[in-house]
């Protein structure tokens, strides 16, 4: 397995059970590829760059994991489809092999 890193931001007005809901989803998702979780790290508000759909904050988390190189691709995808997920980004971690 690789280790990899999910950073994503949510709209910070959600509800903490839609934003758990999120949470829970990554999890899950994470785990039917018989990967796991390492590390969370909830950031927090940030303001951003440039407006994102009517946003200029965004409440961000990071994950560090380790997943089957071919579960990514399906994790990538329930990200999409998560609504309350306004933009994500997984990257492959090198130095946590």
């Amino acid at each position: 397995m690789k280790a990899y890193e999910l950073l994503f931001f949510v709209d910070p007005a959600l509800d903490p059970e839609t934003r758990l809901a999120v949470m829970k989803r990554i999890d899950t998702t994470i785990a039917e590829g018989n990967g796991k979780v390492d590390n969370v790290d909830e950031w927090g508000k940030r303001k951003l760059a440039y407006e994102i759909n009517k946003l200029t904050e965004g409440d961000y988390t990071l994950i560090n994991f380790h997943a089957d190189p071919t579960q990514i691709a399906e994790l990538d995808r329930v990200l999409r489809i998560t609504d309350a997920v306004v933009r994500h980004m997984i990257v492959r971690r090198d130095d946590m092999e």
